[in-house]
């Protein structure tokens, strides 16, 4: 229930999360939930449906983090749900090849413009994991570039000025990577056209991949400026390189065939997550057949995985794509945000709030920043203490918005008009109180 009805809670969450530091480090299995960024202890959640979240203090929240991402039709929509439990009533795991791994591939394939052939994986951290070593195999070649606030999981040569969590904690170079691993990967600014081009003149034949977000979440919503994306495409054409976009986030999120099929350009290897499992544990890396092929059995490159293409996690992706093809949900995601991004806008000009809003569809991001963030070092001046105050104001009023500066937010198709306005209500009167 919103706090039109009653007051917000939290007791049960506070007990549980004492409970919870007794037995996980921080109380939590993601950094991300740990409200580092925000101050306080986290909410526990019991259920969740449609656009709502229900905590354990029986709190009733209008949900703009969708598991961070996966759940653009809204939290347990019964033809996910009923995919699921048909899966389970088969068998958790097999251990060996079925018909719906296929499906699921055929299904992605159709949709994506760079995918010819594809693997299952775990996690969007296998899967960025996986591209990197695929494109240093097929390349002969050791050094990456990656961009400050790109966050492409926790892989060791990636945790490099990543984005999202590693950036609240203030820890953007992980304890436990050492200098030899991370020594191949070069760090740029993201939507530094420019500085890319030197790169390449000093490194390009060094270079096994670029990885990049086509468009970031991890520092907050932040497009790439125009022809950054064609620039970093035909850089990596003219050196042999391989270029990986990282759509674990903006994989039939921002467009049913990802952030590449939105702007036109088209990379060599894709990594996705979230969306594609239906919100299941799920990751893929896929593209260029020629460079698949190269993945052992077919090829030498190693990878492997006890629980790839588990089939409670393809029936969940199968099912959620499929209603994705069939329902099109992207012209009304697309009314919504710009209906939540006019109000959110209205509300801090009014409240007198320096801010900026990006958004792409239904990723946004409510910077409190007076300039457009265009890159990480943009992004670090923000006004997390302020953001901090507005997330907890947020939450008094019924609005479970993403605990950090440096993620975007997300909604669903179940978020009507008025539940966007009463969010947008509940922003005014929070900004008009920071």
């Amino acid at each position: 229930m919103t706090k039109a009805t009653t007051e917000f809670q939290q007791q049960e969450s506070l007990a549980a999360f004492d409970r919870a530091c007794k037995f996980m480090p921080g109380g939590v299995n993601s950094p991300a939930r740990a409200f580092g960024a925000v101050g306080g202890k986290p909410l526990f959640i019991e259920r969740a449906e449609g656009p709502y979240l229900y905590d354990v203090d029986g709190n009733q929240l209008i949900d703009y983090i969708g598991s961070w991402g996966p759940m653009i039709m809204g939290h347990a929509h019964p033809k996910v749900v009923e995919a699921i439990r048909e899966a389970a009533l088969r068998g958790t795991s097999y251990g060996a090849p079925t018909r719906a791994e296929t499906e699921l591939a055929e299904l992605i394939v159709e949709a994506v413009p760079s995918i010819e052939k594809l693997r299952l994986v775990n996690s969007g951290t296998e899967a960025t994991m996986s591209a990197i070593r695929l494109a240093r195999g097929a390349t002969g070649r050791d050094k990456i570039i990656k961009f400050a606030g790109n966050y492409h999981g926790h892989a060791d040569s990636l945790l490099v000025a990543a984005g999202s969590s590693a950036a609240n904690l203030g820890v953007p170079d992980s304890p436990g990577v050492t200098a030899g691993t991370s020594q191949d990967t070069l760090v740029l600014q993201y939507n530094d056209a420019e500085q890319l081009e030197r790169a390449f003149t000093e490194h390009g034949g060094q270079l096994a991949c670029v990885i990049l977000e086509p468009v970031v979440g991890n520092m907050g919503c932040v497009p790439p400026r125009p022809g950054f994306l064609e620039r970093a495409r035909e850089l990596c054409t003219q050196h042999g390189t391989v270029l990986i976009f990282d759509e674990v986030m903006t994989g039939f999120r921002v467009a049913y065939g990802g952030a590449q099929a939105l702007y036109g350009v088209t990379p060599d290897l894709t990594t996705m997550g979230k969306i594609v499992g239906g919100g299941l544990p799920m990751g893929l890396y896929g593209g260029r057949a020629d460079l698949m092929d190269q993945v052992l059995p077919a090829g030498k490159v190693f990878q492997a995985g006890t629980l790839s293409g588990n089939p409670l996690a393809t029936a969940a992706g199968g099912a959620a794509l499929r209603l994705l093809r069939d329902e099109s949900p992207y012209a009304y995601l697309e009314e919504q945000g710009k209906r939540l991004e006019v109000g959110l806008h209205q509300a801090a000009t009014d409240a007198g709030v320096p801010h900026q809003i990006q958004r792409v569809g239904s990723m946004m991001t409510l910077f409190f920043h007076d300039r457009p963030v265009r890159c990480w070092l943009d992004a670090s001046e923000c006004d997390r203490t302020r953001f901090g105050k507005y997330f907890w104001g947020l939450i008094e009023h019924g609005v479970y918005m993403p605990c950090s500066q440096f993620e975007a937010l997300f909604f669903s198709s179940t978020h009507t008009p008025q539940l966007i306005d009463q969010t947008v209500e509940a922003a005014a009167a929070v900004l008009k109180s920071l």
